[in-house]
């Protein structure tokens, strides 16, 4: 850019432009991170905080110049030199990396800073990765690690942190770890006396909890349920009396046959929230009766296509029994007699015995 065109354009124009006149005419308090005192502008010592900016030969320069320079080298307020500073301060350590869902720009401040400053990074597919590298100037070697040689790769990365390197571990989106390969090398990596320092960003189970509008008290994360049809019904049965909204992930070419089984073995009061493509182009999140959801997924072909985040409400509270009573009643049933179980869980729970024995004799004949 020319020496002396105005710059606002650079902070995002407008009100940014203004806000920048606004500063340049007026001194700021600035509070010192380290010490916590503010300064003022006209305080600061130009010459040493920034040498490019001192003056030469006794010459003044014009204030919108030192202005410019010193914008030109800082970020959110941090100069450039105390950029580098942090920068070079990588501890030998394995650094888990969150990594966008789907939309670049969702990567984190300090993804970026920690990513420039390993010395290697192992990913899930190293072509995916170098196209987030690439994307933002990180030229950084690659490892692969995936499922299929997570253990092995995981070796390499001791080996190299044996040796005082700085690594990250990323994942083809989200957080590795979390439905993604990862546990394994963390833990191995843990266990051969290394440290692990997490850094959080983008996950497509909170980022779908944060739009659903629900107002559950807690939440399950389950994931990825069984490929297997009955292995999968047996785990949305047991996941059935389960006092949470439950979180789950799920393909395209599978999300017909889930839907349909929680939709029969969930409680009908139960809601849904289907979110797919989250960040991404075609995002699109739509909340409904449990019931209803197999006749919007089939009302449009585009509806089926994507990654899936399945969220469903917790289900509704039973009259005058609640989940972890159900529980303690159930797990006596399974060693004792009717009458003896109802009796012991009216003791544990605080509950009315003959409630407890009714419901006692239900479980039975189920």
């Amino acid at each position: 850019m020319p020496r002396g065109e105005n710059q606002a354009g650079l902070l995002g124009g407008g009100d940014a432009g203004r806000g920048a006149a606004e500063i340049a005419a007026t001194p700021q308090a600035h509070f010192d991170k380290n010490s916590g005192f503010a300064i003022t502008a006209d305080q600061i010592d130009l010459a040493t905080l920034h040498p490019e900016v001192a003056f030469d030969d006794g010459k003044t320069l014009p204030h919108q110049v030192i202005r410019r320079q010193l914008l030109a080298g800082c970020t959110f307020g941090l100069p450039r030199t105390h950029q580098a500073a942090r920068m070079a301060v990588m501890e030998n350590a394995l650094y888990v990396v969150a990594t966008p869902i789907g939309n670049m720009g969702d990567i984190t401040l300090r993804a970026l800073e920690t990513l420039r400053g390993v010395d290697l990074v192992a990913c899930e597919d190293t072509r995916h990765a170098r196209h987030l590298l690439d994307h933002h100037g990180i030229k950084v070697p690659t490892l692969a690690l995936h499922q299929h040689n997570e253990n092995e790769a995981a070796e390499k990365l001791i080996r190299l942190l044996g040796e005082g390197k700085c690594l990250a571990l990323i994942s083809d989106a989200g957080t590795p770890g979390v439905s993604d390969p990862g546990a394994r090398t963390v833990a191995a990596v843990r266990a051969a006396g290394f440290k692990v320092i997490p850094l959080p960003g983008p996950n497509a189970a909170i980022a779908a909890m944060s739009a659903a509008g629900l107002a559950d008290a807690r939440f399950l994360f389950v994931g990825f349920l069984p490929a297997k049809v009955g292995a999968r019904r047996t785990a949305i049965a047991e996941l059935a009396g389960v006092d949470a909204a439950l979180v789950f992930y799920e393909a395209p070419h599978r999300v017909m046959e889930t839907v349909a089984e929680l939709v029969e073995l969930l409680q009908p009061q139960r809601e849904i929230v289907i979110a797919r493509e989250l960040t991404k182009m075609f995002e699109q999140i739509e909340r409904m009766p449990l019931a209803a959801a197999p006749a919007w997924l089939a009302a449009d072909a585009n509806h089926q296509r994507g990654e899936f985040v399945l969220v469903v409400s917790a289900p509704p509270p039973r009259e005058g029994m609640d989940a972890e009573t159900e529980r303690v009643l159930a797990a006596l049933l399974n060693e004792l007699p009717v009458k003896q179980a109802a009796k012991l869980a009216a003791e544990i729970t605080g509950q009315p015995k003959n409630a407890l024995y009714a419901r006692a004799l239900e479980m039975k004949d189920a």
